[in-house]
């Protein structure tokens, strides 16, 4: 009887949602791996070893830089996968494919890449972000985080969260503090600068949490058990959201006042105001797996997949 009231439920939230397709369609060069926008520039890495920037108000290309080919395990040359990408005062950071499977970041300033860990430090990084001009918080596949200095190229700590795998980091605002998730379901809020732990957001989610995202205090969580979970950082609790298929993808706005999904296996991604709970939007016509959701604004989003189409969706 629960089961049937849920499915009800479910489809009445389906039916009461307005349907919107893309606005607009842009294609890069290659299959999205990481996105971020920053003053209405788009930033967008590929696995074909490019990092492109794309101007908003046209969705045009203005800047497209390529990695070098590197070596797979048997000899073949092939184009490196940019895993994660970011930007900060004109820099551009780049966590990358190495030689043999390892892994590398480069630094993109005034038309010159460089290297600045390479794949001899051994560092099995999935993910890697700017803290500030001088360091970089790094995720590990091994569920270890790293405070890395650019300056004297010494890691400051290395911390073990747990056992499991890593999946996923988003910071806040300010780069005080992240959340890390793995394939617990559980969510580290760690102390950027220190590494240690805050607090444990859990109970939402009792499988692998693809992606997280993380704005005003508010955490969204993407859920392998096809729930998409909301933690309040300051009071710990959750809300959850069932999708029908597993959740590769989330994005809360800026004011954290609505999330969105991926909610099917058509790859929807279904938008919820968090005051009511209530499913405002169903946005259709992605063509891959998502892997990215992001606000520009409180009416506009861009979506990634595992191809080389964005989606731009108007809420208007």
């Amino acid at each position: 009887m629960k089961k049937i009231i849920f499915l009800t439920f479910l489809l009445l939230q389906i039916l009461y949602a307005r349907e919107i397709t893309p606005s607009k369609e842009i294609e890069v060069g290659g299959n999205v791996m990481d996105m971020k926008i920053v003053n209405n520039i788009l930033y967008v890495g590929t696995n074909e070893g490019t990092f492109e920037s794309y101007d908003l108000a046209t969705d045009t290309l203005i800047e497209k830089i390529q990695l070098k080919p590197i070596h797979d395990f048997m000899g073949d040359l092939m184009n490196p996968k940019v895993y994660s990408i970011d930007i900060l005062n004109g820099k551009k950071l780049l966590l990358a494919e190495g030689e043999k499977g390892t892994r590398e970041v480069y630094i993109a300033e005034n038309n010159i890449t460089t290297k600045v860990i390479s794949g001899e430090a051994k560092l099995l990084m999935q993910k890697a972000k700017f803290i500030d001009g001088r360091h970089l918080f790094l995720g590990l596949l091994s569920n270890e985080i790293v405070l890395y200095d650019l300056k004297t190229a010494k890691t400051l700590y290395l911390t073990q969260l747990s056992a499991s795998k890593f999946s996923d980091f988003a910071l806040n605002e300010d780069k005080t503090q992240a959340v890390i998730a793995c394939e617990s379901g559980i969510n580290y809020l760690v102390d950027v600068q220190s590494g240690k732990t805050i607090k444990s957001l859990e109970g939402g989610n009792k499988d692998n949490v693809f992606k997280v995202s993380l704005k005003s205090d508010y955490v969204s969580a993407a859920g392998q058990d096809r729930v998409g979970a909301i933690y309040n950082i300051k009071t710990g609790s959750v809300k959850t959201f069932h999708a029908p298929f597993l959740i590769y993808a989330t994005g809360l706005n800026h004011d954290a006042s609505m999330v969105a999904f991926a909610f099917g296996m058509d790859n929807e991604i279904a938008l919820f105001d968090l005051q009511s709970q209530q499913q405002k939007f169903m946005l259709k016509g992605q063509k891959s797996t998502l892997n990215s959701i992001l606000f520009a604004d409180k009416n506009t989003l861009y979506s990634g997949s595992d191809d080389k189409y964005i989606m731009k969706w108007s809420l208007k």
